[in-house]
């Protein structure tokens, strides 16, 4: 049988001969990059193969810990913007925001690229049909250096989503019910497609949130379809000189499984400490009390999402016992934020603005909570020590959900305020 998955595709393309799930094969990277927690190592290894001229595009983005919040941190900064100007190549630094809206937004990545980071979130950019996953930063250095890397081409699962969604819903809710029913380890080194009614109406931000947690049920890639809104996205960021051609998979493309979720009775879910697919629904939850809520990170920091958060924020006053901050993903996000008046609704709320970037997330700095504090958060991995304190209790949910627990002060349901 000929017909073809969009990751055999994409594989088969970039290596020069026709690929199936489970061939190995040496494949053609397009684009690659590293944050700063990943680029120290990436440098030194280009350093040591005495790399002269990078072989793909490359970039590197400063925002898991921006502003610097240490002398250690600041001289691996440094030496990202040295490398960066020694090679000619692109730094986003400090307030550009989190690399996997950056990346995203400067047209670096289009459909049917194969793209490498030095980060397990790179699945992210399947949002808008590219082939696209994490790798450590020795894999990575060794593609600059040849411009190559191997690949074993993943089997493909079918995620079908139908229904229509409810009000006070929104994609957090579909991927964090996904991964509670597949788990952690559902999708292991699988390319996951997506598709059905209600992944057509998502928005981008909605679409580039449920892409962004693929790695979180183990999933090597994902894709969602490249339509109309996609195309629409990329328009003012592809660069003139590339044309954007879409990969589709094939009438009669082999899936190892097929699941199908009917959104229609989705209620708010949350993950629980301490793993993404310990999953429930806000309504099954009996007021737990938070101390800190934040709005950001690369699944949850964009335009949707703020305009979801400040629906519920608007005329209200977070609870004095709850911190709420906020961090934009990106400079383009935070100014249509402030040009929409949405950061004068989450101050006026009495959230802390933080500079475009990870913020919180990571744990380096900008928040980290207290022994035995909880967190409601709308990032993508809550165990044990990822904000910074393994003492502390994080709850994942949408950003509907984290505005109003932040003014309630324990997790609450959003569904009220739509």
């Amino acid at each position: 049988m000929s017909a073809q998955t969009i990751a055999e595709k994409i594989l088969s393309r970039q290596s020069g001969k026709k690929l199936r799930a489970g061939d190995f094969a040496v494949c053609k990277v397009d684009f690659a990059f590293g944050q700063d927690g990943t680029s120290s190592i990436i440098i030194d290894r280009i350093k040591e193969l005495g790399v002269n001229r990078l072989k793909c595009g490359f970039c590197m983005v400063i925002d898991h810990s921006a502003p610097s919040p240490s002398e250690g941190v600041s001289r691996v900064h440094k030496k990202m913007r040295d490398f960066s100007r020694d090679f000619k190549t692109q730094v986003f630094d400090v307030g550009c925001g989190v690399c996997h809206q950056v990346i995203p937004e400067s047209g670096n990545v289009l459909p049917g690229d194969l793209v490498l980071g030095a980060d397990s979130h790179t699945c992210t950019y399947g949002a808008i049909g590219a082939f696209s996953t994490g790798v450590g930063s020795t894999d990575l250095a060794i593609a600059l250096a040849t411009g190559k890397n191997w690949f074993k081409v993943p089997g493909t699962i079918k995620i079908v989503v139908k229904g229509k969604l409810p009000k006070g819903t929104f994609a957090k809710d579909i991927i964090l019910q996904i991964i509670g029913k597949l788990k952690s380890d559902g999708a292991t080194y699988k390319a996951v497609e997506f598709c059905g009614a209600v992944i057509d109406n998502l928005g981008m931000d909605g679409r580039f949130t449920i892409a962004n947690m693929l790695v979180e049920m183990g999933a090597k890639c994902g894709f969602m379809p490249v339509d109309k809104k996609t195309l629409a996205w990329l328009k003012s960021r592809a660069p003139k000189h590339r044309k954007i051609v879409p990969v589709s998979a094939d009438k009669g493309a082999v899936y190892e499984r097929v699941y199908e979720f009917d959104v229609s009775g989705l209620k708010p879910m949350v993950a629980l400490p301490h793993s993404v697919d310990n999953v429930a629904s806000v309504a099954a939850l009996h007021k737990v009390k938070i101390h800190e809520a934040f709005l950001g990170t690369c699944t949850n920091g964009r335009i949707e999402d703020f305009l979801a958060a400040a629906k519920v924020l608007k005329n209200r006053v977070v609870n004095p016992e709850v911190k709420l901050i906020i961090a934009p993903s990106s400079r383009q996000v935070y100014l249509e934020a402030l040009n929409l008046g949405l950061v004068e609704i989450f101050i006026k709320a009495g959230a802390v603005i933080v500079g475009p970037g990870c913020g919180p997330c990571v744990g380096t700095h900008n928040g980290i909570p207290a022994d035995k504090e909880s967190v409601i958060s709308t990032a993508n991995r809550n165990f044990k020590g990822r904000m910074g304190n393994p003492a502390a209790f994080i709850y994942l949910a949408s950003p509907a959900t984290v505005a109003a627990s932040a003014i309630k002060g324990y997790i609450s349901d959003p569904r009220g305020y739509f």
